[in-house]
């Protein structure tokens, strides 16, 4: 669904009527304003009779009592409306600027692994928190300051002419002369206020990818290196920023001279009008005041023209993202728990990418449930790409995955990703409390519920020596745990969603043998009765699995027990020497056979 500013205005429309409403009177107390002054000089100072006919017996002091209670009254009035006001549309900005957060948020948690792969993530921080806020600047700032000249600007007009029509004219003999200055300078201003935005973003890139990165920075020394691509990179976004910010500033110093000299036309003729008895110093009062009224709501609609374009160009990277095609298309099914067998097949499965390098090249493969499925290969054979392809992390390019002979596009994503429990490498915890990182996938189990599964994965006595037990906070990115209790964490957090398949991604590729030992417990109880695909290169793993594959270059070239490809001693035996490194272990075995 393509999105458009009306379509966040819409839930705020009785409010923005309000608003509306409240402009109007803003700009008729506006109006008024000079009047006051008016009836004192012409109709108390001069004894002149009352504007647009009016017959009042008043005395000359009690009309002057009369005009600064009025004027004082319409200044009180002004001031409170326009509060009222100014309140109304910074409550429906923001809350636009909340919706569409929410729904640039959501959007991007939805958008395939592809879509991300190619994205910055300070770029999409930048788009999530600074341009999203361009939306409200596009319609309160923008909308309402043009919204409010206009009608201001009208009912001057008509005022005015009734005043004086040649001067009238005068004064609005500027208009021509701004809009020549619009259209010389709006493409340049739209292409700088793309261009700063970009430049901004990259210096949230690089922030988030160092900060990221800060121990192998710190590691390597390279702090002097980071900090020059830092400065580098900040000083191209200010650059841009000033680039920006003067083109605006020659365009308001333009449209300023231009007023300049239109108020100065019209001070000349106004005062010969004066004098030559076709205006009354009174009627001048008025029109000089409503000159300067004028030409400050035509200076602010041609400001905002200006201030416009840099919110334009935000709010199109924000929509940009929601009208992105690459979510995965959800399906009607929903893949309950108590019927997932865990049959899992793949049919003729090819993947890249991009279309230029294929990644899988037609992978058949058909695991029971129940089973347990040890994947092998050398780095970059694509074995976590064959398994991210389960959960629909990313759709096959040709042929079908199918769960209990049901192609997984068919199924809801939510209901599909509830029945696999993932545990991936380097383990991912959050700045949650211990009890919330265990039940993450489900967040209304109970203490117990969690304690068994802490338990289960051999990380409930570390948790118990801590001071606040299972309400510890954890740091960011878990800078306080070790590997192993990362590690540990994220197993039991498997065992409490208890999903009828499990995909281990290296399971203890970064632990000790003790550590391992552990973990391996853990992780036999959670395997028990699922159908599990482990992604191995420990000789622990390989041993137990039913069906080990060995993927060179994106093919399955080999699939058998344990015992059966290493009699085979093809490319299993082979890497089973180069990369487990147990010759020996490998000779007993035959000897033993």
């Amino acid at each position: 669904m393509k999105r458009t500013v009306r379509s966040y205005l819409k839930p705020y429309w009785p409010a923005f009527v309000l608003a509306l409403g409240q402009v109007f009177l803003i700009s008729a107390l506006e109006l008024l304003k000079p009047w006051p002054l008016k009836i004192i000089i012409d109709n108390i100072l001069s004894d002149k009779p009352l504007p647009f006919g009016l017959a009042l017996n008043w005395s000359s002091e009690t009309l002057l009592i009369a005009a600064c209670i009025g004027l004082v009254v319409i200044y009180i009035l002004l001031g409170g409306v326009r509060f009222l006001n100014d309140c109304a549309t910074v409550r429906i900005g923001q809350g636009m600027v909340n919706d569409l957060r929410r729904d640039l948020y959501s959007r991007i948690q939805r958008l395939s692994l592809s879509f991300h792969t190619r994205q910055q993530v300070g770029d999409l921080m930048y788009r999530i928190t600074a341009d999203t806020m361009c939306i409200q600047a596009l319609t309160m700032n923008g909308f309402f300051s043009v919204l409010s000249a206009s009608v201001l600007l009208a009912g001057m007009f008509v005022v005015m002419l009734s005043l004086d029509t040649s001067l009238t004219l005068l004064a609005l003999a500027v208009c021509p002369a701004l809009f020549v200055a619009i259209g010389l300078l709006n493409r340049k201003m739209s292409s700088a206020a793309a261009q700063a935005r970009q430049k901004e973003s990259l210096v949230y890139s690089l922030l988030q990818r160092t900060l990221s990165g800060i121990r192998v920075i710190q590691a390597f020394t390279k702090e002097e290196d980071e900090e020059r691509r830092f400065v580098k990179a900040s000083t191209e976004s200010l650059a841009a920023e000033l680039r920006l910010y003067n083109l605006q500033n020659f365009y308001f110093g333009v449209v300023n001279v231009t007023i300049a000299a239109g108020t100065a036309a019209v001070l000349w003729v106004g005062t010969r009008h004066v004098l030559s008895g076709q205006l009354s110093i009174g009627d001048m009062v008025v029109f000089t005041s409503y000159l300067a009224s004028l030409y400050i709501p035509l200076n602010s609609i041609f400001e905002t023209y200006g201030l416009v374009q840099s919110a334009k160009v935000g709010v199109r990277r924000a929509f940009d993202i929601l009208d992105s095609e690459q979510s995965m298309p959800e399906g009607h099914r929903n893949l309950g728990r108590q019927r997932a067998k865990g049959e899992i097949s793949f049919e003729q499965v090819s993947f890249g990418y991009d279309s230029s390098r294929q990644i899988l090249k037609e992978i058949n493969l058909r695991v029971a449930p129940g089973q347990r499925i040890a994947i092998v290969g050398a780095t970059g054979a694509g074995k976590s790409t064959l398994v991210s392809l389960l959960p629909r992390f990313y759709d096959p390019q040709s042929g079908r995955v199918t769960i209990d002979g049901v192609d997984i596009r068919d199924f809801q994503l939510k209901s599909l990703r509830r029945n696999i429990a993932m545990i991936l490498q380097p383990p991912l915890v959050f700045p949650f409390s211990i009890r919330e990182n265990i039940a993450y996938g489900r967040p209304g189990a109970s203490l117990e519920d969690v304690i068994s599964a802490a338990k289960v994965a051999q990380v409930h006595e570390f948790v118990e020596q801590l001071p606040d037990k299972y309400e510890t906070m954890i740091s960011e990115q878990g800078c306080t745990l070790s590997e192993g209790q990362k590690l540990r964490l994220t197993i039991a957090r498997g065992i409490l969603l208890d999903a009828p398949i499990l995909i281990l991604d290296e399971p203890t590729s970064s632990v000790d043998s003790e550590t391992e030992a552990l973990i391996m417990d853990g992780l036999e109880h959670l395997m028990e009765g699922k159908t599990t695909f482990i992604i191995a290169h420990r000789l622990s793993t390989v041993r137990q699995a039913d069906l080990i594959l060995v993927v060179r270059a994106g093919q399955i070239v080999e699939q058998g027990t344990f015992s059966e490809l290493l009699h085979r001693g093809g490319p299993f035996a082979s890497l089973y020497r180069t990369q487990f490194g147990l010759r020996d272990d490998e000779r007993k075995f035959r000897l033993v056979k």
